[in-house]
């Protein structure tokens, strides 16, 4: 573990970040690009995705708290004021899901995903300099998911809506997604911010009345509950990926290795930051059972596949970045709370896939995926609106953090 900590630090700081500091800040129009190829090439008219920007925040704010550097303060703070600055709608709330490049509102409708990301860039610049403003905004943007998002009948958040909070057609994160109002996604991408928030504040007392943590609190455990009781799939022990409002099961049979291993991690901390030792008790045999039902996903060389469709048989077999840095923290966390060697096999087996295949050493940063012939993908992004410093980053940070 001790060469497997210097690895990731030495990565995260010399691959991961650099990339992005030296590579990537818009010194001109402020903030960061938006945009550069697979083949390297910079793409400094590319809009700028709040998704993007937000990773960015979360990323350079908690390499700061965990590693002290500067420069990676500075960085974080660069894009929480742009995020402040041009993100945020100050008219209805929330955030405007992308810029053009110009920092002018280009796509304003509120997808909650994305609004669920700012609150974790905020969250976690606050937990690393006491930021009061950052904690508010925060705050606020907690209060639009809860007043626009949950389904106070059935349990749960939907998907989207346009930028007054009005109802709308199009619901999916991407062109990749079906059009159904909620998902594991966003439920995934939702707990993980609310955990953070709660874990703030926590640390920082001072920032937040008990009633606010309260509210928060009861957000969290209705989040868990939903994991627990409508996502996970009581069959497989994979979670189902998309829902009607009552939460029937749509777009066919899917399973998606990567959040499968990613949750089962997100949902584990959210007890934990939580405390309730009734709560843990309930969600610790489920953690286990969805990392085991992710190894369906591991292929001999150590990766984890992206994801199947079991009714078309279809099966992407390639071999993407996100999946195989959350891969490495979902059977660390296994290995480190359950003390099961064979995880921290599977994990130790994955980053050295990773470190043969996925780090670009002359560009920077992390290739999009390889396929299973290990032919580099470069016809999606180096960097862009869904290409950021976040998965691989948080999985240094999170090796590096952890007392394993």
């Amino acid at each position: 573990m001790k060469n497997m900590k210097a690895e990731m630090r030495d990565v995260v700081e010399n691959n991961i970040l650099r990339f992005w500091l030296d590579k990537m800040q818009d010194k001109e129009r402020g903030g960061f690009y938006g945009r550069m190829t697979g083949e390297g090439e910079l793409c400094p008219d590319a809009e700028k995705g709040c998704i993007l920007n937000a990773r960015i925040l979360w990323s350079f704010s908690a390499a700061y708290r965990v590693l002290g550097k500067a420069e990676y303060l500075e960085a974080a703070t660069r894009a929480k004021d742009y995020i402040l600055q041009h993100f945020i709608d100050h008219e209805f709330g929330g955030a405007y899901w992308s810029l053009d490049c110009a920092g002018n509102p280009l796509d304003t409708k509120k997808q909650f995903y994305a609004i669920g990301f700012v609150i974790y860039g905020l969250t976690e610049y606050s937990r690393a300099t006491g930021d009061k403003e950052a904690f508010s905004y925060a705050q606020a943007l907690y209060g639009c998911i809860e007043a626009h998002s949950l389904d106070a009948e059935n349990g749960g958040y939907i998907e989207a809506q346009t930028r007054d909070w009005q109802p709308i057609a199009d619901m999916r994160l991407s062109d990749l997604d079906a059009n159904y109002p909620k998902s594991q996604n966003t439920h995934l991408h939702i707990i993980e911010p609310y955990t953070n928030l709660y874990r703030l504040m926590q640390e920082r007392p001072e920032l937040a009345t008990e009633e606010q943590k309260g509210r928060v609190e009861k957000s969290l455990r209705g989040l868990i509950d939903i994991f627990c009781s409508r996502i996970l799939n009581p069959e497989t022990h994979h979670l189902d990926l998309f829902f009607e409002m009552d939460w029937t099961r749509g777009a066919g049979w899917l399973e998606s290795y990567g959040h499968d291993i990613e949750c089962s991690w997100l949902m584990h901390e959210a007890a934990l930051v939580l405390g309730d030792k009734k709560v843990l008790t309930e969600v610790e045999p489920i953690v286990r059972l969805v990392a085991e039902a992710s190894e369906k996903g591991l292929n001999a060389d150590g990766s984890m596949t992206h994801e199947a469709n079991l009714d078309t048989g279809h099966v992407d077999a390639d071999r993407h970045w996100w999946v195989q840095a959350e891969t490495v923290v979902g059977f660390l966390n296994i290995y480190q709370h359950f003390y099961d060697e064979g995880a921290l096999e599977k994990a130790d087996r994955c980053w050295q896939y990773i470190k043969d295949n996925l780090i670009d050493h002359e560009l920077g940063e992390w290739y999009w995926s390889r396929n299973p012939e290990r032919e580099i993908n470069k016809t999606d992004d180096h960097a862009g609106f869904w290409k950021c410093p976040y998965h691989n980053s948080r999985m240094c940070l999170e090796i590096i953090e952890r007392d394993v």
